[in-house]
């Protein structure tokens, strides 16, 4: 676990009473979702924000458009933040105006692998880190590697009846459940002897695609086909709905780890005194998800 760079801390603004104390942006996402449950639970005031606002009380906060930014920060302590690079400096020259003083980034373990600057499935994570780490504010990061709901990205084929096809049936991940990082989020901006450093969060197990899918059987009931096809093969049944450089970038990924265990950490006990869930966990909490 690394820890990251500890710079001077700006300014602390005037707040008003009973003003969030936590920005949550990314309202839609099952970790924002999870996250404001838990900083509700612990009687932490925050503020929900979401590109595309669909709750009452909820903030717009488009990480895009620096002009929905002072709304969202206005008396804000500690942010939330997911990993959009497109107005990053603006967000954060906003963020250190407005007072805030540290930012949990939910990033990703993709930063760490070489070329990490030129890959479609990093560069976004990396640049918001460079930019937050040459901040006055403290930052946070927190890179998981794969999230465990994207088996939901099978979903379509288990409904019809069609077997998964896989470039890489025997690639390897370590699924991760949004809950566990809801939890870890929760430590970081409750407990600020936990803030200031690099988490790599994995699931409690590596398992390959094919183990995934058995996994999901179990939940679902009836055993999961899956069909080896060839990168080409897999490229035109996503045309149209993954752009062609991400494809290539998640099939070199699967190439590099098909046949090779992802190294495991336990940055995730560390944060929320606990275990990682399961994969087998959060295939029976989704499993309806996964039936006709």
């Amino acid at each position: 676990m690394s820890n990251a760079s500890k710079v001077p801390q700006p300014p602390r603004a005037p707040q008003a009473p009973n003003s969030p104390q936590v920005l949550v942006t990314g309202g839609r996402g099952s970790v924002a979702r999870g996250l404001v449950s838990l900083l509700a639970a612990h009687g932490v005031p925050y503020r929900l924000a979401s590109r595309e606002p669909d709750t009452p009380g909820t903030v717009h906060c488009d990480l895009s458009d620096p002009a929905t930014f002072p709304e969202a920060l206005a008396g804000v302590r500690s942010v939330f933040l997911y990993a959009e690079a497109a107005a990053i400096d603006a967000f954060v020259k906003e963020a250190v105006g407005a007072g805030v003083e540290h930012v949990v980034l939910l990033s990703s373990s993709s930063v760490l692998a070489p070329g990490a600057a030129d890959s479609p499935l990093a560069a976004s994570h990396l640049a918001v880190e460079q930019a937050l780490l040459a901040s006055p504010l403290r930052t946070t990061l927190l890179r998981p590697g794969s999230f465990a709901s994207n088996a939901l990205g099978w979903a379509w084929a288990m409904k019809s009846g069609r077997p998964v096809r896989l470039p890489y049936p025997g690639a390897y991940s370590d699924p991760v459940h949004e809950s566990d990082l809801a939890e870890a989020a929760c430590a970081v901006l409750t407990d600020p002897s936990l803030g200031g450093r690099a988490y790599t969060l994995t699931g409690p197990r590596t398992l390959t695609f094919a183990a995934q899918l058995a996994i999901l059987g179990e939940a679902v009931g009836r055993p999961i086909p899956f069909e080896a096809v060839s990168r080409e093969q897999w490229k035109a049944e996503v045309d149209g709905s993954i752009p062609g450089p991400y494809a290539e970038a998640l099939l070199d990924y699967w190439s590099a780890s098909d046949g090779l265990p992802v190294a495991l950490t336990d940055d995730l006990q560390r944060l929320t005194g606990r275990p990682p869930r399961t994969f087998d966990t959060w295939s029976t909490e989704h499993a309806d998800a996964f039936r006709s």
